[in-house]
């Protein structure tokens, strides 16, 4: 068996779907675990660029069959406007496959994270208002609506007469919002029923045949490390475990099936959202690496906001994850800089520290501590042996790998799928 797993190792936006859609033309099977479309993958091929939400980034390669596991929210809604858009472009979708314990995210979650945002002013989190939290809420509070749900249709109209009743008085008197008709909701879903049928599969024994077959799965995730539910910047996380045990949740298989755990690293900070970010830059460095890096939500187009690497979130990741590898993405967008700070520690009320705090309290108080490389000017886009990168560059990725003790296995130098130094082979 080969279970791959491609993972973030800082706040999401690394570039997982470029290293996904990567490794996703070489093997038989690409799983989604965890998360919703409040994520977006962008895959370059060819300079044609596509922005992914749902669907695996696998699905470029027509060879792979595209699982969504049971530890994903599915919008029905966005999939299959996702699903347009590819065919529209000429792209075949019928290797998609879909858990039949994935939970539905219904038109209520999507308003009650948008109400609940509203209501919360100056502390609201700062999601993305797709409904993925109130609905991994109804999933643990064991009101919530599954895709096996649609199989027998009179236990799905049952089930949401009953939770629509719930959901339209939390709108309508706790937050003065619109209520849902419930007959124009199953009318709606009705015609999502007919669409989604034919994709169900008992994904549990799908992808274990595959792997006790020998055949090379890909897993992967959404969102990242400092996102995760239990061990990001609570509560300025997502709602779900993004890490290499969320696989095994998620996706339902053994820690023992995953050979290679691989982190998307990018070569510099960024996230959304609100939250603490010790190496932010609000000035104009800032400015000129969101610019150069086009650092913008692929969900929202919101801006991102951006710093120098930190590498004690990294290193997090490298333990949370056990990562094997890392895979080092936008080391061109770092060029032309003198001098480039890499976080090494944090000074917290007069004291040193490597690790990242659980209080956000002392997380915000901290002020990096940096290491300070030699930059490099050299255009570096169409490298594509690591020697062939500038001395300066090549002292930058190795550094990262001695502080992480992590090795790196690629080094993307631009946003094509091809546009890699391989530094140890991917499969």
């Amino acid at each position: 068996m080969a279970g791959y797993v491609v993972v973030g190792a800082q706040w999401g936006d690394e570039g997982k779907g470029k290293v996904v859609d990567l490794l996703g033309t070489r093997v038989n099977m690409v799983v989604r675990f965890q998360g919703g479309n409040n994520a977006g993958h962008t895959v370059v091929v060819n300079g044609k660029k596509t922005v992914l939400h749902l669907l695996p980034s696998g699905i470029l390669n027509h060879d792979a069959l595209c699982v969504i596991a049971a530890g994903v929210v599915i919008n029905p809604f966005v999939l299959f406007k996702e699903i347009d858009q590819l065919e529209a472009e000429g792209q075949k979708c019928d290797n998609i496959r879909i858990s039949d314990r994935a939970q539905l995210l219904m038109p209520y979650h999507v308003r009650l994270d948008e109400l609940e945002e509203k209501r919360a002013g100056d502390k609201k989190i700062g999601t993305t208002k797709n409904g993925i939290g109130p609905c991994y809420a109804d999933k643990y509070s064991r009101v919530g609506l599954r895709v096996c749900d649609l199989a027998d249709w009179d236990v799905f109209c049952d089930k949401l007469k009953t939770v629509l009743e719930l959901k339209n008085e939390e709108i309508t008197k706790i937050y003065g919002g619109e209520p849902f008709d419930y007959d124009e909701m199953v009318e709606q879903f009705r015609q999502i029923r007919e669409r989604m049928l034919p994709m169900i599969a008992d994904a549990v024994d799908l992808v274990n045949k595959a792997l006790e077959e020998n055949k090379i799965i890909l897993f992967e995730g959404a969102q990242a490390n400092m996102l995760d539910i239990n061990y990001g910047t609570y509560p300025y996380v997502t709602s779900s475990s993004p890490t290499a045990a969320g696989v095994c949740e998620g996706a339902a298989v053994s820690p023992s099936k995953l050979d290679r755990i691989i982190g998307v690293v990018k070569a510099y900070s960024t996230r959304v959202g609100e939250g603490p970010f010790v190496t932010e830059q609000l000035n104009a460095t800032g400015d000129k690496l969101r610019e150069t890096g086009f650092e913008y939500g692929a969900t929202t187009g919101r801006p991102r906001r951006v710093g120098w690497l930190d590498l004690p979130v990294v290193k997090q990741a490298v333990r949370i994850n056990g990562l094997t590898d890392i895979a080092i993405t936008k080391l061109d967008v770092l060029t032309g800089y003198e001098k480039l700070p890499v976080c090494v520690g944090y000074t917290i009320d007069g004291k040193e520290y490597d690790t990242v705090p659980a209080s956000l309290k002392q997380y915000g108080k901290a002020e990096p501590i940096y290491k300070y490389f030699d930059g490099w000017t050299e255009d570096i886009t169409k490298c594509r042996n690591f020697d062939e990168l500038p001395v300066n560059a090549q002292k930058y990725v190795r550094f990262i790998e001695e502080y992480t003790g992590t090795p790196a296995c690629l080094v993307s130098v631009n946003p094509e799928r091809e546009g890699n130094c391989i530094l140890r082979p991917l499969l």
